[in-house]
């Protein structure tokens, strides 16, 4: 049961191409978003709200991402939400809701 503690599965549309980051060690690291349109139908109007999602994948799945996933592939992503802090250039302390990918499918 733990397995499905802070779990989210999004489907969307693939952002511009991946930020790949290649560390001393070998270590991958892969940093894109992903769009999600809702869209919302009421009796007298239609409109669509988009969402966009931070996301990042390391090692192999940092490697799928790369080799794969290219910008408006329609992508399934499963990950964990992550909270992060960092101190922007301006000194402002900037909060920041990621999803740390584990899994990839392209649809």
């Amino acid at each position: 049961m733990h397995s499905l503690r802070n779990q989210v599965t999004i489907v969307g549309d693939f952002g511009a191409a991946p930020q790949i980051t290649t560390f001393e060690s070998g270590a991958m690291v892969a940093r894109f978003t992903v769009g999600s349109e809702a869209k919302k139908q009421s009796d007298k109007t239609k409109s669509s709200r988009s969402n966009k999602f931070r996301m990042f994948a390391w090692g192999t799945t940092a490697e799928f991402v790369n080799q794969f996933c290219n910008a408006g592939k329609r992508v399934a992503v499963t990950g964990r939400l992550v909270n992060r802090t960092y101190l922007s250039a301006e000194g402002i302390v900037c909060r920041v809701t990621e999803v740390e990918v584990r899994q990839v499918v392209v649809l």
